[in-house]
């Protein structure tokens, strides 16, 4: 889970650094699955349905010296990784999972389906 909160953080970070706004969102949603059912009530598939969604509002601005700039980027990127980490961690949580949906996956890095989605300029970013 953190291997994959660090790639999607280092490759906002890039973007970002090349849009002219400097601004962009992360995106992290949780989701549950459910039976797809078809017009004659037959089971299909699972999908996937939202039912959380934090938005992370980025917006950068200009720094006096080349030092501010370095300490504050590096400052950045550690909240974004943290802020998102803690999350990830609270849903996962006994206390979290108490208004969480139910689990029906205990395999992976999350007993439940997440996306972090990644936007500057809106354009969705980091995805492989």
């Amino acid at each position: 889970m953190e291997q994959l909160v660090h790639d999607k953080v280092e490759s906002f970070w890039r973007a970002i650094q090349i849009d002219m706004k400097r601004r962009g969102q992360i995106i992290v949603t949780f989701s549950e699955k459910r039976p797809k059912k078809s017009w004659y009530q037959l089971y299909m598939a699972d999908e996937e349905v939202p039912w959380e969604q934090w938005i992370i509002n980025v917006e950068f601005r200009q720094h006096n010296t080349e030092k501010d700039r370095l300490t504050f980027n590096n400052n950045l990127a550690n909240t974004l990784s943290k802020t998102i980490q803690t999350m990830l961690v609270h849903t996962s949580s006994e206390r979290g999972r108490a208004v969480v949906p139910p689990i029906t996956q205990s395999s992976g890095i999350s007993p439940f389906p997440f996306k972090i989605a990644t936007h500057v300029g809106g354009v969705e970013v980091g995805t492989s």
